[in-house]
């Protein structure tokens, strides 16, 4: 179990505004697990590190979280993007990149949204798959449990 930084602690006066943005970007993140084409680790990272300085209880759920937990870890401890993570990401842009060819009647906003996808399928898969060093212990069911 993490236990959350409370250096990194906003101001009591802007805390409201970190928090915000974390239950923001969680919202975004989870609607984004259900509609192809938004990305969902992003919003969830971003969630982690807003509720880092709004909000310790929300970092500490996202942290120990059974599904974002590991997202979070991974990310922090070697910028590590996931096998699975990384092929449903790929074919959640093809799909969108196949229905924007079926829709879209201007090319050039295909070509851009193409290139984009590109850019950001060729910086996915060239983040490593799994954390190298042995010697650090993800989360485990046994941290859930308070």
């Amino acid at each position: 179990m993490t236990t959350p930084d409370l250096s990194k602690l906003a101001p009591r006066r802007t805390r409201w505004l970190w928090l915000a943005l974390a239950y923001a970007s969680l919202g975004i993140g989870i609607v984004a697990i259900f509609i192809p084409g938004i990305p969902t680790t992003e919003f969830i990272l971003l969630s982690a590190w807003a509720a880092s300085r709004g909000s310790p209880r929300l970092q500490h759920w996202l942290e120990n979280h059974p599904v974002f937990g590991k997202m979070i870890y991974n990310w922090r401890n070697g910028r590590v993007v996931a096998r699975r993570a990384k092929i449903s990401a790929s074919l959640m842009m093809s799909v969108c990149l196949v229905i924007m060819l079926l829709t879209v009647k201007h090319r050039w906003i295909i070509v851009i949204a193409g290139l984009g996808m590109a850019a950001g399928a060729l910086w996915m898969w060239s983040r490593p798959e799994r954390v190298e060093n042995a010697t650090l212990t993800s989360p485990s069911a046994d941290d859930h449990t308070s």
